[in-house]
């Protein structure tokens, strides 16, 4: 005798629907160049680079949306979360490696702006080593000839008697570079709360403005100042149409 199976038609409109497609959050960040290799996103203040011990959103969450391939993105450097600028991302492991190389070597041209307490001397040169030490606060940076060797040159754009406007290049890149050797200057970044003297709820006056790496094609990107130096980069004598502002 022959056994029949049992077969269930599923009718149509009683099937269970299928989940929903995850909602396409917009980026939190402006795109200041791209490439099939590499992007440069304009990172806002207060956005961290990657997930940390405080959780939050980070600029991670959205390489989805930089990329559809299996592997990737790399960040190919880090900003601090309070730092605003320019921030490179790899979108090819190869352009990762070649990057990372050229931070390595120092090649990269890193220009920062800044404005700091006090009137800055119009150039000048510190090249002092820090080091990553811990407390019951936290670690920070310090001076110290046990540490990596440092280098920053500096240049003031402008000042109004109480603060400057200050260009940066770093010539190496350690964590806390820019903010610690103008606070070992005498004039700490505005907002600093962390090697400047102030307790303030200003935001930090510190902007990655510009990139360029020199890979095979090579790669530059510029930032814009974020809403909240605008003010103090004006006094300083920062015209905004030479400098674009978008909101932090």
């Amino acid at each position: 005798m022959r056994k029949h199976r049992k077969v269930t038609k599923t009718v149509p409109g009683n099937a269970p629907p299928s989940p929903a497609p995850a909602p396409v959050l917009p980026l939190p960040f402006d795109i200041l160049f791209q490439n099939n290799q590499v992007v440069i996103i304009n990172k806002p203040f207060g956005l961290a680079v990657h997930t940390g011990p405080r959780k939050g959103p980070s600029v991670e969450d959205w390489f989805p949306q930089l990329s559809r391939r299996k592997d990737g993105p790399w960040l190919a450097h880090r900003l601090d979360a309070d730092t605003s600028g320019c921030l490179a991302i790899a979108l090819r492991k190869q352009a990762l490696i070649s990057m990372q190389d050229c931070f390595a070597s120092g090649a990269v041209k890193k220009i920062y702006w800044v404005v700091v307490r006090g009137v800055a001397p119009e150039h000048g040169v510190i090249d002092r080593p820090v080091m990553r030490v811990s407390g019951p606060d936290g670690w920070k940076m310090i001076v110290s000839p046990d540490g990596q060797q440092a280098r920053t040159s500096w240049r003031r754009l402008g000042t109004d008697g109480n603060v400057s406007w200050l260009e940066l290049t770093l010539h190496t890149g350690r964590t806390h570079q820019a903010r610690i050797h103008c606070a070992e200057l005498g004039m700490p970044v505005i907002g600093d709360t962390v090697y400047g003297t102030e307790n303030t709820r200003q935001r930090l006056h510190l902007l990655s403005r510009e990139l360029d790496i020199p890979l095979t094609v090579p790669v530059s990107a510029v930032a814009p100042p974020p809403e909240h130096m605008r003010n103090a980069l004006m006094r300083c004598g920062c015209v905004p149409d030479q400098a674009p502002v978008i909101p932090s």
